[in-house]
């Protein structure tokens, strides 16, 4: 009963597949992530700038991650974000923690939502998405190093606050 069905929410969509969505290098997500390991839509990182959400979202779902097991939260962590074009919320927002959280993984979940500003506006002042520094991600990733504003460990007790 509370279901909400979004139907192609932006209006008419005209272009779609590798054309429309490989960003600049034309790689998709799987060259620019972590490959198989970590689930994710497809689209691309390199060339999209921080608007685009297949980028600053999957920046915010590492963000997230990686403080929730700094503050004890769990000790395995993979932070899921969905999102429907046109809209600024997440459609989803999914905390898997293999069983190793403190509570069930939908009071994380819950958690994360009340706890930062999942909208691509939010996400970009949250990271500080608009300092050029992608030049960087082009040669070793964009993940595991620690000069990015999304591996930092920070703010732990902003989410701990909202766990009930």
């Amino acid at each position: 009963d509370d279901a909400e069905i979004i139907l192609n929410p932006s209006g008419k969509f005209v272009q779609g597949g590798p054309d429309a969505d490989t960003g600049l290098t034309g790689r998709k997500l799987m060259v620019d992530s972590y490959g198989t390991f970590a689930p994710h839509g497809g689209g691309a990182f390199s060339g999209k700038d921080a608007t685009k959400v297949d980028r600053s979202g999957a920046y915010m779902a590492r963000y997230i991650a990686k403080n929730m097991v700094a503050a004890h939260l769990a000790n395995r962590c993979q932070v899921t974000l969905a999102y429907a074009i046109g809209e600024k919320d997440p459609v989803m927002v999914d905390v898997n923690t293999f069983g190793t959280g403190i509570c069930e993984d939908d009071c994380l979940s819950a958690a994360v939502r009340k706890a930062y500003d999942l909208t691509p506006a939010g996400i970009i002042k949250q990271l500080n998405l608009l300092n050029p520094m992608y030049s960087r991600t082009a040669a070793g990733g964009h993940f595991g190093r620690e000069d990015f504003p999304w591996e930092n460990v920070e703010h732990m007790s902003d989410l701990a606050a909202y766990i009930v």
